[in-house]
């Protein structure tokens, strides 16, 4: 035998650490880009005013000076390359190299925005230092052009210098995130762990959680309303069994101790058969019900002809019925509904022996079958005693009776009614009764439409399961 394994319960502890690490990693890295370009961004916005500004003093020093100052500034700030270009790209004048090695600047960007403008700037690699370079220049008064330039990081450089300070803030803040994980966690369990399960709508708890102690409270309420009728139920199978062995056991013992005469004992006989039949057929109705509570009965529908299964019923109900001199009756029309046979038989059988048992000498029981808009229907109407209107809703509970005594007179075991009720939550149709005293009473099983095919079997049995 396979041996069931238990599935390890899930910690609430570890989810929420999971979900605030996921949430931090996707925030610090959000945090990390966003920064980068920051920085990134400030240290060009700094970089590209302080070399402008340098130009414009390089600028003025060369308006007034002439191009000597140039060579007079050598070597004064390393960290920022100047260079003056004549109007054909021709290189007259550079700081960090020699003039004769650097190629004709005529195509690049910030020159020829410089000559049109009167400034330009551009930011790209340099080929000749080999770094990233913002450059500036502007017109001279001669009609060559000044052009600043210093290295300055890029992008992924200013990332790589933010790494060691970011890494230990992750580790700092995972940290973090560990003991307030568990601290929500405490925080959030301790009002669950004090939840009265047993009164669940008195607990004051997060709102979240209201419609999972309503249904526990409405679980509740049903497992009480379950217990309550079980216990009604025994107390009436009890009740109900014991009736008619006290009676056999009675007159069988009457008849040991020969306290009856010899021409009596016919009657003592047919008492004790009447007694042992109506235990039979209340312990039969039982175990029904017993299979229809616990959905044991067979599950494999087929296509049955309901009005010929009722007329085969009415033929077994004929010498019930030939015994009170009432008339049955069948109309209607051949109609298929895909169905247990078993139940759906037990289900018209219970209706037109009550209309029977339950009516009047020499009156009449009229069964109709048919299609109707709504689908396939049973109806069956009697003239016998009528129930009366507070009772129809009742009438389908088990061990239920409008009247015991008479009920018992008729050979009634309270259970008929309810055999048909769940029969028919188990075929998904609905029972209705009309019925008042002295008018007699008509019921109705009413079929749901389109259920003459297999393919509604097993949605069918998923809402009956549900």
């Amino acid at each position: 035998m396979k041996k069931t394994e238990l599935k390890k319960p899930k910690s609430m502890k570890w989810k929420i650490q999971k979900s605030m690490m996921a949430i931090l990693a996707v925030t610090f890295v959000l945090f990390y880009v966003i920064l980068s370009l920051l920085l990134y961004s400030r240290n060009l916005s700094v970089l590209q005013t302080e070399l402008k500004q340098e130009a414009r003093y390089i600028q003025t020093a060369i308006n007034i000076s002439g191009a000597e100052y140039l060579k007079q500034m050598d070597e004064v700030d390393i960290e920022t390359r100047v260079t003056q270009i004549a109007e054909d790209g021709e290189v007259l004048y550079d700081s960090r190299r020699d003039t004769d090695s650097l190629e004709n600047h005529s195509g690049r960007r910030e020159v020829i925005s410089a000559l049109e403008n009167g400034s330009g700037e551009d930011i790209r690699r340099s080929v000749t230092v080999g770094q990233d370079m913002y450059y500036y220049a502007l017109l001279l008064n001669d009609g060559t052009v000044l052009r600043v330039a210093r290295s300055m990081d890029n992008l992924v450089s200013t990332a790589v210098a933010l790494l060691p300070v970011m890494g230990s803030l992750a580790i700092l803040l995972v940290l973090l995130a560990m003991l307030l994980a568990a601290w929500q966690t405490r925080r959030l369990i301790k009002p669950i762990n004090a939840l009265d399960l047993e009164h669940p709508l008195e607990n004051e708890v997060y709102e979240e959680l209201n419609p999972l102690l309503t249904a526990m409270d409405r679980q509740n309420k049903e497992k009480e309303a379950v217990a309550n009728m079980r216990k009604e139920f025994s107390a009436n199978v009890s009740h109900e069994l014991k009736t008619p062995l006290t009676s056999i056991s009675g007159y069988a013992e009457i008849m040991k101790n020969g306290m009856v005469r010899p021409s009596d004992i016919p009657v003592f006989s047919e008492r004790i058969y009447k007694e042992a039949r109506r235990l039979i057929t209340l312990v039969e109705d039982i175990i029904k019900l017993s299979k229809l509570d616990e959905e044991s009965v067979e599950v494999e529908k087929e296509n049955v002809d309901l009005f010929d299964l009722t007329r085969e019923i009415i033929s077994r109900l004929s010498p019930q019925a030939a015994q009170k001199n009432i008339y049955m009756e069948l109309t209607g029309e051949p109609v298929t509904y895909f169905g247990i046979r078993q139940i759906l038989d037990e289900m018209i059988y219970n209706v037109c022996e009550n209309a029977v048992k339950y009516n009047n000498d020499y009156g009449r029981v009229s069964v109709w079958v048919g299609n109707t808009l709504e689908g396939p229907k049973v109806s069956v109407s009697d003239t016998g005693i009528g129930i009366p209107k507070e009772h129809h809703e009742r009438i389908f509970e088990r061990f239920y009776r409008v009247d015991k005594s008479h009920s018992k007179e008729r050979g009634g075991t309270g259970l008929g009614l309810s055999i048909v009720k769940h029969g028919a939550l188990l075929h998904g149709a609905k029972v209705s009764v009309d019925s008042a005293p002295g008018r007699g009473t008509k019921i109705g099983i009413q079929f749901p439409k389109n259920s003459s095919s297999s393919d509604n079997t097993e949605k069918e049995l998923k809402e009956i399961d549900g």
